[in-house]
């Protein structure tokens, strides 16, 4: 498995020669750069609508940098991402502002039968995908690009059943079986490039504010392979200079400031309050978590190729700290599944 990893670990690398693309503006050379570092922690769980199945849970644990006028020469960086980043095409061009991210996570998918030993052909199977992600954002005051690289690996290995059964005992919850069937361990690349715009803000006075954040997004993987187009508008008091709210999925980091108004950037303990509204909707190529392992039998269903996600929320901006909560419904993903399904996304980020 170790020798599996490190072959992928290559292999993203020189993918990700081939997808990155040279961001479409330039940055303003004389926009101050945000030394900040920002730390996000995002939960995903079902529990929020009340249920306990399919997309049952998901947690991300991401850092990103402060802005980098040279993306490979910043003693704040670790050390051990230095040589992929040098050898980057666009590392270091001048008039440009980065940022890196590092992130771990790990999601986990259950039928909606949690409580049945016996095999359920026609429903999602089990299954879990632990990772780490290198994320890279070259951004303006109204673009940013990211471009992540997820290896991982789903299956046992991911331990999503331990994860689950031993938050369910500590709850006091009943134990979920079925985990013993789940895909089996497969090591996990995904590529991902999306580009978010900020591409109307209107100061309405007295601090309020209006904007909205189109985004498009391609990902390539064993794991995930798929295209997709949304939008994020938001309403509010001390409306963040951000790229908006993101749930758990490839390119995110867009929560970090990415302008020198932002109040999270000041000393000052700064309150604000904004309410969102989006959408997004996704054509599917491909998705472990329902079409099964990609070279052995395993469980799996028939999937839709077009799926969307609705979502609402609310943000609190104090100091440096943005809170986020925000409800989706996602649609059907695959012929069977009895209606959308209901979740909740919970988001702290903390800029120091």
């Amino acid at each position: 498995m170790h020798h599996d990893f490190r072959i992928l670990l290559a292999l993203a690398t020189a993918l990700q020669l081939v997808l990155l693309v040279r961001p479409g503006h330039a940055a303003d050379s004389k926009q101050p750069a945000n030394t900040a570092s920002t730390f996000i922690i995002t939960e995903e769980n079902d529990y929020f609508a009340g249920t306990d199945n399919h997309y049952t849970n998901g947690i991300k644990l991401s850092w990103v940098s402060g802005d980098l006028k040279r993306y490979a020469e910043d003693e704040r960086l670790p050390e051990f991402v230095m040589p992929y980043l040098r050898i980057l095409p666009f590392v270091n061009e001048p008039g440009q502002q980065y940022n890196v991210a590092l992130s771990l996570g790990q999601n986990m998918y259950v039928p909606q039968d949690t409580r049945s030993g016996i095999a359920q052909p026609d429903d999602r199977p089990f299954a879990g995908w632990s990772y780490i992600a290198l994320a890279l954002h070259a951004k303006t005051a109204s673009q940013l690009d990211s471009f992540e690289t997820s290896i991982g690996v789903v299956g046992p290995s991911a331990l999503a059943e331990e994860t689950q059964n031993n938050y369910h005992a500590l709850m006091g919850f009943e134990r979920v079986r079925g985990w013993g069937r789940q895909l089996h361990d497969e090591p996990g690349i995904v590529l991902s490039w999306q580009r978010t715009l900020r591409s109307a803000r209107l100061d309405l006075g007295h601090d309020v504010a209006w904007d909205l954040l189109p985004h498009v997004r391609a990902t390539v993987g064993n794991v995930q392979t798929h295209a997709a187009a949304g939008f994020e508008t938001r309403l509010g008091y001390r409306l963040p200079w951000d790229f908006g709210t993101s749930l758990i999925q490839p390119g995110g980091g867009v929560s970090a400031p990415a302008a020198p108004d932002d109040t999270r950037l000041r000393q000052d303990t700064y309150f604000g309050l904004h309410i969102f509204a989006g959408a997004e909707g996704r054509a599917v190529g491909r998705n472990i978590f329902l079409d099964g392992n990609t070279w052995e039998s395993s469980a799996h269903v028939s999937k839709k190729a077009l799926v969307a996600d609705l979502m609402g929320g609310i943000g609190l901006v104090l100091g440096g700290a943005k809170l986020t909560y925000t409800h989706v419904y996602r649609t059907e993903e695959f012929y069977g599944q009895k209606g959308g399904q209901l979740f909740g996304s919970v988001s702290l980020s903390v800029t120091f």
